[in-house]
């Protein structure tokens, strides 16, 4: 019968009522069961509430929901108030609700979280900001640097960045001035002034939680991520932190973050010490083994990405297994620069095919080429099985990469073109595909390319470099190649490569003396063949033949192939 049904409903309803309502109160004592501090007529008032949501009326029964929770001050009814106004999509009547249950019951937390998200949600952001001091006062003590820390997170879907950095300083005024609260405050002062792009603002703020707290890692923690040529300030703070025994993980961020500026030097001093305090650290020595791979130190980099491999054991964890492979593939790139190519070819048998057979293939035929076996080296370029666009993007650009360095750029361009078909845009295969069309002389087309790349990615220092080299290379256009290269300089002011364009547009320009001094300074920070090359050409020019020859000899010992150095010895008929 129907008016059964609904009374069945009903008493179903009642039960489920009454089920969560035993949740939301206190605990009672097994034995002996506590009476429900419910009337009647709240009962009933609740169960009505209820059904109106159920039945698609959420105003209705949000406002008896709401009026329940008045009368009974409970706890768990606000916030089920709460709840229904914001499914129904209500900011407005959820937020009257969450500050009604604020005001009730004055000494509950729970509701200062749900005003804040609440008015962050309706754009808000100055009540926000009061919303934040209060409920951060209201914290008991050992909670507050936690809440203080999840800040950045909880405001980061605001839109105006600015204003959010400003909101959430103002509200932080007072846990900047305690003591035990001042290092995180002014981290997260930095972190949103950071993500709003105010960089003096956040180096500001770094500087200060850490004069707050010499030990705290959070100021540190944000000074890595804002460090820069333009900070030296940060950069003498982080160095006297480093002399303090930080964490092994600290040091290591910071060794990354110089090695991103060109730091080597610095870098390098850093993984020393690091892996002597932490000798038990792992990626330290790898790390340390890179970098010493890459300054030509080739005797400490295979003992160190040896000892690498002593350390790590087998298992299933993704970065450590790639930490494997990079070790074997650069003793593996090792052993083959010294001629040693059994040795070459053992280390790379350690590395299973399926970790990255791109990379695994690239090194596999520069082992086939060196032993005379071009075209086999060609071969297996060409059949590495890839499985993903990424690898197959790669392998484009490995195959490309090989054939543009053995004289076949026409076959390296029909590649990249194919390559572009399925995504022209990429920006890796458009700057390879520049330099493909600059050994093809196709001039207009490869400025036409970087061009390209300078308007879509303007901050890549790279394609401003590749076209200002390229003009000062040819003679043509010297004042516009010197303006390039100083916009490359602007960018990565610390790359080796790019200072050696500087020096060799100053050479052209017949700037002897300012060349000198850059390509010096290029060449200390990268010992490179093609870097020897121009070095050489510029000491050459100045009388200083005997200089010039001891400086190419060194470049023929790291690359013996250059093209750049082997023309040059060729030109000034200069005799190894």
């Amino acid at each position: 019968m129907p008016a059964m049904k609904i009374w069945f409903r009903l008493a179903l309803l009642s039960s489920c009522v009454l089920g969560c309502w035993a949740q939301a109160a206190s605990p009672v004592n097994d034995k002996v069961p506590q009476k429900s501090t419910l009337d009647g007529v709240l009962f009933y008032q609740i169960l009505l509430g209820e059904l109106n949501v159920r039945e698609g009326s959420p105003g209705a029964g949000f406002s008896m929901l709401l009026d329940a929770a008045r009368k009974s001050r409970d706890a768990a009814l606000f916030q089920r108030a709460v709840d229904v106004a914001l499914q129904s999509r209500s900011g407005e009547a959820a937020l009257q609700a969450a500050q009604t249950w604020k005001r009730e019951i004055p000494t509950a937390q729970e509701p200062n979280r749900y005003i804040l998200q609440i008015l962050l949600a309706l754009n808000r952001l100055p009540e926000a900001g009061q919303a934040l001091a209060v409920s951060l006062a209201e914290l008991p003590a050992d909670e507050r640097t936690a809440a203080i820390v999840s800040v950045p997170r909880i405001f980061s879907r605001v839109q105006d960045k600015a204003q959010a950095a400003d909101v959430v300083e103002k509200a932080l005024e007072k846990s900047k001035a305690l003591p035990e609260l001042a290092a995180s405050a002014w981290t997260t002062v930095g972190r949103m002034r950071r993500d709003a792009r105010q960089a003096s603002q956040a180096e500001h703020a770094a500087l200060q939680g850490h004069a707050a707290d010499r030990q705290g890692q959070g100021p540190l923690i944000l000074a890595l991520s804002l460090l820069s040529p333009s900070t030296p300030k940060l950069k003498a703070m982080l160095d006297e932190a480093m002399q303090a025994s930080p964490s092994a993980e600290l040091q290591m961020g910071y060794a990354r973050a110089l090695l991103a500026q060109q730091a080597l030097p610095d870098a390098l001093a850093q993984l020393l010490q690091l892996t002597a305090r932490h000798p038990e650290f792992a990626p330290g020595w790898l790390m340390l083994g890179f970098l010493q791979q890459d300054r030509q130190q080739s005797a400490l980099a295979q003992e160190h990405l040896t000892h690498y491999l002593d350390l790590v054991k087998p298992g299933h964890d993704p970065e450590q297994e790639a930490g494997q492979v990079e070790a074997l593939l650069a003793l593996s790139q090792m052993a083959q620069q010294r001629g040693d190519l059994a040795r070459a070819s053992q280390w790379l048998g350690q590395i299973p095919a399926s970790v990255d057979p791109v990379r695994l293939g690239a090194r596999q035929a520069d082992l086939l080429t060196q032993q005379g076996r071009s075209d086999e080296a060609r071969m297996v370029l060409a059949n590495i099985k890839t499985t993903t666009p990424e690898q197959a993007t790669r392998k484009a650009l490995a195959r490309s990469l090989w054939l543009r360095e053995h004289k076949q750029a026409n076959l390296a361009y029909d590649v990249l073109k194919l390559a572009l078909q399925d995504t022209p845009d990429h920006h890796e295969l458009l700057s390879e595909l520049s330099l493909v069309t600059e050994k093809l002389q196709r001039h207009d087309e490869m400025e036409a390319v970087l061009r390209g790349l300078m308007q879509s990615h303007p901050q890549d220092p790279h394609a401003y470099n590749a076209l200002g080299y390229s003009l000062a290379e040819r003679k043509v256009r010297l004042d516009e190649a010197r303006q390039l290269i100083s916009k490359a300089v602007e960018l990565a002011p610390n790359d080796p490569y790019i200072q050696d364009s500087l020096g060799w547009v100053a050479f052209r320009q017949g700037q002897l003396q300012e060349a000198l001094t850059v390509l010096q300074a290029a060449y200390q920070a990268k010992p490179d063949a093609e870097i020897a090359a121009h070095l050489g050409e510029v000491l050459w020019s100045l009388g200083r033949q005997a200089e010039a020859g001891k400086l190419w000899r060194e470049g023929l010992l790291l690359k013996p192939d250059n093209d750049t150095l082997l023309e040059t010895i060729q030109r000034f008929k200069f005799k190894p």
